[in-house]
């Protein structure tokens, strides 16, 4: 038998959230069709509504990127389709995550640092400091400052904060133990860097290791123990469908 090769997070930096922001909505319209629909069939059907052919293509093949290419992602959010707005929210925060390492970097790093400050606040300039030393002055300003733009307007759909276009409030949304589920087994099968406690997902949502410990022990589905600086961490299933199977029954 042959092991499939895990997928893997993006790393090469793209410029993909310029046109599209963290677009729940059409996401979750995307989950609810069947997979395998072209474009065609998705314009004709009216997937996204009144939208012309060009970017009804335009979302799909942003939509691959997000979800398809994290198997068994899209079956999964296809049979949960969350109601609820700001878990749907969060879970396609963590897969603009997954597809784009600028907000990956911006939401799991820049954002943490910007909250211990005693004014936990983010701001256009700044954002635009993170855009050109990330692409090392690469892009023409009016890019970054889009980018800079894109980048503040998915986190503010996302719940990480709000406020106005020049300066905005940092804030956390609420992490439900499915949604936590959800991510724990989608990480297990795909290559990212850190570790299931410490990564740019959890901490993005202000979820530290000490704060996931906690979390962790109340999972139903996972059995963690740590003596020391040693921590086992079990499953009860074997891959995020699995999970799926018994949790969103």
């Amino acid at each position: 038998m042959i092991a499939l090769e895990k997928p893997s997070e993006t790393t090469e930096i793209h410029t993909r959230l310029l046109r599209l922001g963290l677009a729940a909505e059409d996401s979750r319209a995307y989950w609810q069709r069947p997979e395998r629909e072209g474009v065609e069939t998705a314009f004709e059907e009216r997937w996204f509504g009144s939208r012309a052919m060009a970017r009804v293509r335009y979302l799909l093949l942003n939509f691959s990127h997000r979800f398809d290419a994290f198997p068994p992602a899209r079956a999964v959010l296809h049979r949960w389709d969350p109601a609820e707005p700001r878990e749907r929210a969060l879970l396609c925060h963590w897969h603009v995550q997954l597809s784009d390492p600028l907000y990956r970097e911006f939401s799991g790093s820049v954002l943490p640092q910007r909250r211990a400050h005693p004014t936990p606040t983010i701001d256009r300039t700044t954002t635009v400091r993170f855009v050109d030393r990330k692409t090392e002055g690469r892009w023409a300003p009016s890019t970054s400052q889009r980018m800079a733009a894109g980048l503040l307007s998915c986190a503010t759909e996302a719940g990480l904060c709000e406020g106005n276009k020049t300066s905005r409030s940092l804030k956390l949304p609420r992490v439900s133990d499915r949604a936590l589920g959800y991510l724990m087994h989608l990480l297990r099968g795909i290559h990212f860097q850190g570790s299931l406690r410490d990564n740019p997902y959890l901490g993005s949502v202000g979820i530290d290791p000490l704060e996931w410990e906690s979390r962790v022990r109340k999972l139903p589905y996972v059995r963690f123990a740590r003596m020391g600086n040693v921590h086992e961490l079990e499953f009860e299933h074997p891959d995020l469908a699995s999970w799926a199977e018994e949790v969103l029954s």
